[in-house]
């Protein structure tokens, strides 16, 4: 089986305007998130829709694709990008822009996934090691069925556990926090491209409650590596200070 990676990429964050070019120890955040993919996959692709970021993937040495402005998902976007590549991978991987720490053997565990043939799309989860990492409405979470299935994806604390105080549910149960890497078969990420908005998806503004809703199967890796996903300028000092600690 083949895979590829896809990093989808823009300039205008609302909350971090131009966060792909920020520097994180003496390197674009980019580039980072690049060469930690590169370190596992031999193709690898930057799909943006910015000449400033397209340069400068090019400069360090990297492959990057051009896409539309008028994308509303990073789903959107590596499918154009898979499209204008023309390649014949089987699985396509997305790899979000702004996680400069993602892990190769994170992105191994997501590629075992599909050694089961019922995988369609996979992703992955952690455990939450607080109270309230559960809470927080920024970090999604899943419940899975026993094959590792998803059932749902949501912002609120799920499940509820009935009859327990709030501040022991983590001994409860093992609440997953949802981690924003996917990986598509190539034939599915061409259909669910095509699926128009559902009202999960707009209720939750989770952009997978879309897949779900429309039958597809979702398969969860677990992974206890912790990442630092770069959404401000507050997280990329947060990031700076990890960078340190792991030097």
């Amino acid at each position: 089986m083949k895979f590829m990676a896809i990093i989808p990429a823009r300039y205008a964050s609302t909350r971090f305007p131009g966060k792909p070019l920020a520097v994180l120890g003496g390197k674009t955040v980019i580039q980072r998130v690049y060469e930690q993919v590169s370190s596992l996959l031999d193709e690898v692709y930057v799909a943006t829709d910015d000449e400033r970021i397209f340069q400068a993937v090019e400069s360090f040495g990297g492959r990057a694709v051009m896409t539309r402005t008028d994308h509303k998902s990073g789903t959107d976007r590596i499918e154009e990008a898979a499209e204008k590549i023309g390649s014949d991978a089987d699985v396509i991987i997305n790899v979000q822009g702004d996680e400069p720490f993602i892990q190769p053997s994170q992105i191994e565990t997501l590629m075992h996934l599909f050694d089961a043939p019922e995988t369609q799309i996979g992703t992955l989860g952690k455990r939450f090691e607080t109270i309230e990492g559960v809470e927080n409405p920024n970090s999604p979470k899943i419940v899975t069925d026993n094959r590792g299935f998803a059932l749902y994806f949501s912002r609120s604390p799920i499940p509820y556990v009935r009859g327990i105080d709030r501040n022991l549910w983590l001994e409860a149960y093992p609440f997953l926090k949802h981690l924003g890497i996917y990986a598509y078969r190539r034939e599915v990420l061409r259909e669910v491209t095509q699926l128009p908005q559902g009202r999960l998806e707009k209720a939750e503004s989770l952009e997978q409650l879309r897949w779900l809703e429309n039958g597809y199967r979702i398969r969860v890796g677990l992974t206890d590596v912790e990442t630092v996903g770069i959404d401000t300028p507050e997280d990329l000092q947060r990031a700076e200070e990890f960078l340190a600690q792991q030097a």
